[in-house]
């Protein structure tokens, strides 16, 4: 399709918005069925006149866009709905990044600080606008959901791209920090741990960032070609019986992406933000650290801007704290499982950069070692093996609900069980554990113990709640009358009625003082 561009300028209002027309439609003529670019670069004012103009032009051209809008005029189309209409692009202000200090680098971009208090962002796409509007949703997202990160407040042109404006007053990032500053390497692995220890333990809404698992699947499946049948194939089940979950992934999180602004913590680079398995931000730690420079060690001290040696005892040491063990034998273990999806990642990735082969044949040797020696991708921490064994006991209070949430999600994910019955479950776990925060000790406090056990084939979910409260059977109550108008029906009572419609099962007993209610859910 052709393009037409069209300048604008000065002001177009009552007194010239006729000849203006003209002229337009004058620069159009015989270019029927073309885009038409309208740059208001120079345009400092528009009147009604000057819009009914653009919309008859548009209906005679339906490609029509306008760029290089200023802030004033660009409110204008804004504010009367010209930007629901057609692609209007504001101008941005120019910043150069040259001789530039880079604090930051990901999969997209690099990040420079521009002064004292600023950074940018950069993006490897020369039309990165979508890029900017896709990370700083995802952002204000995280922040919401309580991930500490930077939202950008500005758009500037940098070069022949564009970049998003941050404050981050003196930020260094860990790269930095573990470069020139040894003596807080245990204190940059503990943050770095927690921090992706919160991201992980973070649930997104539905259809708010998209699902890695399959993204990864494409590219295994491209590398399951060049290898052998039987461990392609196999390959590709590891992969397919990775569990669905709606946990936070960020997708590109190592050191450069982590920085300290002042004395908080703040996660960057947020535009691959994703949700799953914890096992996919695991695969591009390792590629991070130790895969892509692992044939060549100069690799990580030019990305990182520290030896392959520490690059490689942070990555030893970062799995160990989030899995929370000494034990070599199970850290060797997940480091193996880990290691076969980077390594399959490496040879997708190498293929598709049409890598030097003896490095993808490196890869893939690698690869071909583990594989036989694996039957699952998955493995669990600590933590979570504690809270499958002993139990969650918690104080009732509303505030805790999400832990609870959290640690039966745990249970339900290493089971492998669909997003749609772990939906189903939490909202039965959200109502007794509620009912238990409000009633159960009121007008005082006490504590919940919360049990989630999976067991059976089929698989089932044996959910217990034990409360120390006032002896009270929810069953009791007698159900509501669903078929009542609105005006009819009482309020309340909706919450036990749907509990017993979820679960398959529910129990109530009064024993040694406790309340004790046991919900039971196949799937």
């Amino acid at each position: 399709m052709e393009n037409v561009t069209v300048k604008l300028s000065g002001r177009i209002d009552s007194n010239n918005a006729a000849q203006t027309e003209a002229d337009i439609l004058s620069q159009l003529e015989g270019k029927s069925g073309a885009e038409v670019i309208l740059d208001a670069s120079e345009l400092s004012y528009i009147s009604s006149a000057g819009l009914r103009v653009i919309l008859r032009i548009k209906k005679s051209f339906p490609e029509l866009k306008i760029t290089g809008a200023s802030v004033d005029v660009y409110d204008i189309f804004e504010m009367t709905g010209f930007t629901e209409m057609m692609k209007v692009e504001k101008a941005y202000r120019v910043v150069s990044v040259e001789g530039c200090e880079v604090i930051g680098e990901g999969a997209n971009g690099k990040v420079y600080r521009i002064d004292g208090d600023n950074v940018v962002k950069t993006y490897k796409n020369a039309d990165a606008l979508s890029e900017i509007q896709h990370e700083r949703e995802v952002a204000r997202l995280a922040l919401v959901l309580g991930i500490p990160t930077a939202i950008s407040y500005d758009v500037v042109k940098v070069g022949d791209s564009y970049g998003s404006v941050f404050e981050l007053l003196n930020a260094r990032s860990f790269s930095k920090i573990l470069a020139n500053e040894p003596d807080k390497y245990d204190w940059c692995l503990s943050e770095y741990v927690n921090m992706l220890k919160k991201i992980h333990g973070t649930s997104v809404p539905e259809g708010k960032l998209p699902a890695i698992k399959e993204k990864v699947l494409t590219g295994v499946r491209r590398t399951a070609e060049t290898l052998p049948p039987d461990l392609g194939n196999k390959l590709i089940k590891l992969v397919e019986d990775v569990p669905e979950c709606n946990r936070m992934i960020h997708g590109d999180y190592h050191t450069k992406n982590i920085v300290l602004a002042g004395d908080e913590v703040l996660v960057i680079d947020m535009d691959t933000l994703s949700v799953g398995h914890p096992i996919f931000d695991l695969m591009r730690m390792c590629n991070a650290y130790v895969g892509y420079s692992e044939n060549d060690p100069s690799i990580v001290l030019k990305f990182q801007g520290y030896t392959s040696d520490v690059a490689n005892k942070f990555w030893h040491d970062s799995l160990a704290a989030y899995i929370g063990t000494n034990d070599e034998n199970r850290i060797a273990d997940a480091a193996r499982k880990v290691r076969c999806l980077s390594c399959a990642n490496l040879v997708d990735w190498g293929i598709r950069h049409n890598a030097d082969k003896d490095l993808i044949d490196a890869w893939r040797k690698r690869l071909l070692d583990i594989l036989p020696r694996i039957d699952s991708l998955t493995f669990e921490t600590e933590e979570a093996a504690a809270k499958a064994e002993d139990g969650l006991e918690i104080d009732a209070e509303v505030d805790n609900l999400q832990k609870v949430l959290d640690y039966i999600d745990a249970r339900l994910e290493a089971a492998d069980c669909s997003p749609k019955t772990e939906m189903q479950i939490n909202l039965a776990a959200e109502e007794i554990f509620v009912n238990i925060a409000n009633y159960a000790y009121a007008p005082g406090k006490g504590k919940a113990f919360v049990r989630a056990e999976v067991s059976g084939e089929p698989r089932a979910l044996t959910l217990t709640f034990i409360d120390g409260g006032v002896p009270y059977d929810p069953l009791k109550k007698e159900d509501p009358d669903v078929t009542l108008s609105a005006e009819e029906r009482q309020i309340g009572g909706l919450g036990i009625y749907l509990t017993k419609q979820i679960m398959d099962g529910v129990s109530y007993e009064y024993k040694d003082g406790k309340n004790i209610l046991t919900l039971k859910k196949k799937f």
